[in-house]
């Protein structure tokens, strides 16, 4: 088995009225099989509404299927029990980077996530500076989020998940705030992060 495998893979979004009674049901992926590699590089691309980002989330158990299966190595998805080892398997990474940098600092923003499972403090440093020096940001460690451009920021957001050490990064739409250098700044992080660290990347796109 990749390192994610879905299976006949359907979801509904259904909408409900005040009685919790179903109104309408909107099907967003219709029997979707696929089998991804660890170290693949895969782009899903389509146009809006087309169930893109509503895959990327089945990814770290943030949508559960209607029906079929998701499997992360050999973690469902649908299993609570397993929810927090799978979701260190797979970072996300969002469209808006502010939405997703919560510190004063690029380290402190970067150390938040492997601080927040209980890495011990050496450990946890010796993470955000390889992180840090991955998406080559260790210049702008002590800078504020806040003075960065779009694309510099979005790197701090895929450090944040680097520094998780996981095993899958899945970009939902990472460059569509960004302008031409801020995208070409990110994906070549990515492609590099691919390449030389063997992290498997699900970038999804309508590019």
């Amino acid at each position: 088995m990749g390192i994610v495998k879905a299976t006949k893979l359907i979801f509904d979004y259904i909408t409900r009225d005040e009685e919790d009674n179903v109104e309408e049901v909107r099907r967003a992926i219709n029997n979707l099989n696929i089998d991804i590699t660890q170290g693949d590089f895969v782009a899903v691309l389509g146009h809006n509404g087309s169930g893109k980002s509503t895959f990327a989330k089945h990814l770290n158990g943030i949508l559960l299927p209607t029906e079929g299966t998701v499997f992360i190595s050999d973690l469902d998805t649908a299993n609570d029990e397993t929810l927090l080892d799978l979701r260190k398997m797979v970072g996300m990474v969002f469209q808006n980077p502010d939405n997703q940098i919560i510190g004063n600092v690029v380290e402190e923003d970067v150390a938040f996530g492997p601080e927040n499972i209980g890495i011990p403090t050496d450990d946890m440093w010796k993470r955000v500076d390889a992180a840090l020096e991955a998406v080559g940001m260790t210049a702008y460690r002590y800078k504020s989020p806040n003075k960065l451009s779009g694309g510099q920021k979005q790197r701090v957001a895929i450090a944040g998940i680097m520094a998780m050490k996981p095993k899958c990064i899945v970009l939902d739409e990472p460059t569509a705030m960004l302008d031409p250098n801020g995208r070409k700044e990110v994906i070549k992080t990515v492609l590099e992060l691919n390449k030389k660290e063997n992290i498997t990347v699900i970038l999804i796109t309508h590019y």
